[in-house]
Formats: structure tokens, C-alpha cells, sequence
């Protein structure tokens, strides 16, 4: 699984030198570079570095990790080249023991057993004892007892008896199944386990890349005694010197504005934001601390606000702010309502703060939101449901969701963006992180079960009764080949 590199730089003796992470000691200095995966838990030794932190914690914001701070197994280094000081062996990092919880909670999985493996252990010896006294329980009560005539029957009897219709049409159904999902952006990784999604009626899922993009972008401006495109324009100009992925989101909104706009003397004000000059005028932007350090005065209630704030400031007054958040998924909310309507109760679980995850939860129309979570509290909160008698989907799609995902009577994994961890421990996996592609697998789950036992139920009833005729002398050989076979054409 690809859920940490198989090789990391280690600086030692003044050189740099590419190894095993099982090979570090405690102690060294590890590198990473952009775009890399931290090996090893430790602590940064560089000033500042911004980490996606996704797909360990599920928080959706990047963080920016300062000199001194942990570091774990599992970030990705987002902008610049990061030192850190190795403070756990590769077998103690957080992420194996997250691995770990895998193992244990797919201990604790009971394993689904399919109806026709069951039925054949019953069934097959049946019918053998029963056609063995076709042919000769009768020379008990039948005068004129023919051994070739009652043989006969009862070679009528086994033929007709013979489970191919089950044996056949019934996996036959579960690859049909199968196959439908799959045609829909959907993998079952057996057909057990659309019999489980039949039967769930709590779906419990993670906030981050499973009901939003798990991307940045701007959701609302709002201008104060500026016009909104300048406010945009003069903000983006002074955030296109940062690398913070905040600052990204920003100038990302704004595109190519900002081609004629003279910055100069720009300051990066650790932990607040930017202070620069632009187009003459003297700006700020970043949080609420930022202004509370230049004493400018700003509305109180911008700190109620829920999502993550950019407030500006130009020549010492405050000129509004513009809110960046993870954007919800354009069938989020209609997932959760086709969700209620098949009578299934909905729950987030998030590393994300209790906040943002109240408002998203309420923006899709979730029942329960919990928030602040660490892998192992979602665990525990998986498992007071299944305490409660339910039968649980979960949806998840980093390395934290993958011990609750491996725990539910079906987990399901976002594929597209999901983590390999996740995917390979999930029974069902979406292939194109839609979150409405949930509800069309419980639909194809249950669409299956109804085929499946309509196989089952018309299979039984012209064996019965083909079974009778031919113990009666009435069917013959003909008759019992046709009513075995010719089952396999019928339609479902």
C-alpha cells in the first residue's frame, strides 16, 4: 500500500543520504522535500512548513507547522523543503498504529455466507435419500413392484432434483449485480456484499473528500467601502507572493487580474498574514490577530464567522474580508435526502474543528454531526452504533477512515482521491467520489436480492411440481431434463 515512500533523505555527516525509513534511528534529521510524504513521526527543525494533513487527521484546512512542532507519519509537504528530527521508530509512528486498528477491527468482521452454500449442504443429500426411495420404498406397498419402472422414476426424480438452475442462475444473479455497478462507477468486492448493503439503515461518513472536494476555494466576499472586483484584485496582488495554500485559493479566484498591479515591500508576518504595499495604498490581509496587532478596528461578529477568514486592511481601515472554505460536492445534499428517503439515518464523522462541521452537516441535511475526532474516536463511535443493533455503512476516504471503514458491516471508499489504505480495506468502492453513487449501491444491492429470489422462489416451485409427476410416473425423462435446463433460460 502507498501510504508512506519506501525511501527517505537523511542528512547525515553533512551529507545527504537516501534510505529505508525502517533504517532510521531516533534522533536523525530526516528531508522532505515538496511534494513528499513524511516517513517518520518527529519534530520540524525548519522555521515553518505547510503540510496537507488530510489524510491523517481528516482536516480539510492545511496546516502550517512551525520550529518545534510535531510532525507525522502520513503529511504531505505542501510548499518548501522541510527538516525534521525523528522522535519514533517506523513501527511506532501514528500511521502504523492507525494500520494496526485495521488489523484488529477486520479481526472483529464476521465474514458474510452466501444462502447457496448453505442451501447445497441441505439440499443435495436430500434429494439423493429421496430418490433412492423412489426407487424402492414402493416394493414395500406396491403389488405389482417393477424395479426398472421405479428406477426409471426415480432417474426421473434426480434429473429434475439436479440444482442446476440454483447452482447457476443464483451467481449468476450476484455477477449481474456486480457487473451493473460496476457500469455505474461502483465496485462490489464480492457479491456478499450486496446483500449487506440490503440491509443497512445507518450510513455514517467523513466530512473531508467524501461529501466536499477536500479543496480550497473562495465561497463569499464581502467588501467594505470598495468595490468587490478591486478588493479581489488588490488582495490577490498581495497574496500572490505567499505560498500558503489560503493565499493559492485567492489568487486562484482572481485569475489574471492582477497582471498590472505594482506590489512591492511585502512582509510575511508569521502565523498572521501578509503585510505589503500595493499600488501605493498599504495593505494587510490575513486573520483577525493581524489587525488586532496594527490596532485597526474591524466588526465583532467576523469572528463568529465558521470558515477559514482573509480580512483586509488598506491605509490602517478595515476593508472587508473573504471567506475560503472546502467546497460541499454538487450531489451532497440530494444524496442525503434519497438517503432519508429509503429510511436511513445519516452521521458525519470529522477530524475536522466541531464548528465546520456543524455547518456543512446542516448544509446537507446530515442528522448528527460529530467533529474534533481522531481515528480512534471514530472507531468507538462506530462501534456504539453496531452496540445499538445497527447495521452500518461507513464512507470514508484517507489513511484515518481506513480501522472504521474495515469495523462497519460495510465500508465503503472513495476511490478516485481515496487513500490505497482505505480502498483496500473497503467492501464497496466508489470509483468516481460521487456521494449519490452510495445510495445507487443500496439500490443495486437490493435490486439483485429481489432477482436472486426470484430465481430461488420460481426454481423451487417447478421443481416441486415437476418432482411430484415424476414420482407419479406422470413427467418423464423429457419432462425432468426440461424443467432442470430449461430454468436457466428463464428471463431474470
Amino acid at each position: 500500500m502507498d501510504i508512506r515512500p519506501d525511501e527517505v533523505t537523511v542528512l547525515r555527516n553533512g551529507s545527504s543520504q537516501v534510505i529505508a525509513p525502517s533504517t532510521i534511528e531516533l534522533g536523525e534529521t530526516i528531508q522532505i522535500k515538496p511534494g513528499e510524504k513524511v516517513a517518520l513521526d518527529g519534530e520540524l527543525l525548519s522555521e515553518n512548513a505547510s503540510f496537507n494533513t488530510a489524510a491523517l487527521t481528516g482536516e480539510s484546512k492545511p496546516d502550517t507547522k512551525y520550529k518545534g512542532e510535531a510532525i507525522f507519519a502520513g503529511m504531505i509537504n505542501l510548499n518548501t523543503v522541510a527538516e525534521v528530527k525523528v522522535n519514533a521508530l517506523f513501527k511506532d509512528s501514528k500511521l502504523s498504529k492507525i494500520l494496526e486498528m485495521v488489523q484488529d477491527a477486520t479481526a472483529r468482521k464476521s465474514q458474510t455466507q452466501l444462502f447457496l452454500s448453505k442451501f447445497a449442504k441441505v439440499y443435495t443429500p436430500i434429494v439423493f435419500f429421496l430418490a433412492v426411495a423412489v426407487c424402492f420404498v414402493p416394493y414395500l406397498f406396491v403389488d405389482d413392484y417393477n424395479f426398472q419402472t421405479w428406477f426409471y422414476r426415480a432417474l426421473v426424480f434426480l434429473v429434475i432434483s439436479c440444482p442446476c438452475a440454483l447452482v447457476v442462475s443464483i451467481p449468476l444473479g450476484y455477477f449481474g449485480g456486480i457487473g451493473l455497478a460496476s457500469r455505474n462507477g461502483i465496485l462490489f468486492k464480492g457479491g456478499n456484499f450486496l446483500d449487506v448493503m440490503t440491509k443497512i439503515n445507518v450510513i455514517v461518513m467523513d466530512k473531508t473528500g467524501t461529501m466536499t472536494k477536500g479543496v480550497f476555494k473562495v465561497q463569499q466576499i464581502v467588501p467594505n467601502n470598495i468595490e468587490e472586483k478591486e478588493l479581489v484584485k488588490l488582495t490577490a496582488a498581495l497574496e500572490k507572493n505567499s505560498t500558503h495554500p489560503i493565499a493559492k485559493a485567492v489568487t486562484e479566484y482572481a485569475g489574471d487580474i492582477t497582471s498590472s498591479v505594482n506590489v512591492e515591500a511585502v512582509e510575511e508576518i508569521s502565523g498572521h498574514g501578509l503585510k505589503g504595499k500595493v499600488d501605493g495604498k498599504e495593505m494587510l490581509a490575513g486573520n483577525v490577530k493581524l489587525l488586532k496587532n496594527f490596532n485597526i478596528d474591524y466588526p465583532a461578529e467576523i469572528e463568529k464567522i465558521v470558515d477559514t477568514i482573509v480580512v483586509i486592511a488598506i491605509n490602517n481601515q478595515y476593508a472587508g474580508y473573504i471567506t475560503i472554505a472546502d467546497e460541499i460536492k454538487e450531489d451532497a445534499v440530494q444524496t442525503v435526502k434519497d438517503m432519508h428517503g429509503l429510511n436511513i439515518r445519516t452521521v458525519m464523522l470529522s477530524g475536522d474543528k466541531q464548528s465546520v462541521v456543524d455547518e456543512v452537516a446542516k448544509k446537507v441535511g446530515i442528522d448528527e454531526a460529530f467533529g474534533d475526532l481522531l481515528p480512534e474516536d471514530k472507531v468507538e463511535k462506530v462501534q456504539q452504533l453496531k452496540n445499538e443493533g445497527k447495521h452500518i455503512a461507513f464512507v470514508g476516504d484517507g489513511v484515518n477512515d481506513a480501522p472504521v471503514v474495515a469495523l462497519a458491516d460495510a465500508g465503503i471508499a472513495m476511490g478516485g482521491l481515496g487513500s490505497d489504505a482505505t480502498i483496500e480495506t473497503a467492501d464497496v468502492v466508489i470509483q468516481n467520489d460521487q456521494p449519490h453513487k452510495i445510495v445507487s449501491a443500496i439500490k443495486i444491492g437490493k435490486i439483485t436480492r429481489s432477482i436472486v429470489w426470484q430465481n430461488i422462489i420460481m426454481a423451487m416451485t417447478v421443481k416441486v411440481f415437476v418432482l411430484i409427476l415424476g414420482a407419479g410416473g406422470i413427467a418423464t425423462l423429457w419432462e425432468a431434463v426440461i424443467a432442470d435446463v430449461g430454468l436457466l433460460c428463464w428471463p431474470f
